[in-house]
């Protein structure tokens, strides 16, 4: 795997757990929780989109 490409994997993993714990906080009844794991997923999948943007207007992908 390219070292570029780790990130991706990373934010990846990221997401899933935010829609996991969006699960969780479901299953827990928490407004709260719910919030904060959309939230977290919102901002994990927005800075994903913007380094896939930057690395293709570098050429690197």
């Amino acid at each position: 795997m390219k070292p570029g490409k780790w990130i991706f994997l990373v934010l990846a993993i990221l997401a899933a757990v935010c829609m996991a714990g969006i699960g969780i906080a479901i299953g827990e009844r928490s407004i709260v929780g719910i919030l904060l794991a959309i939230i977290g997923l919102n901002g994990v999948m927005a800075t994903g989109f913007i380094f896939k943007r930057r690395m293709r207007e570098k050429g690197l992908i």
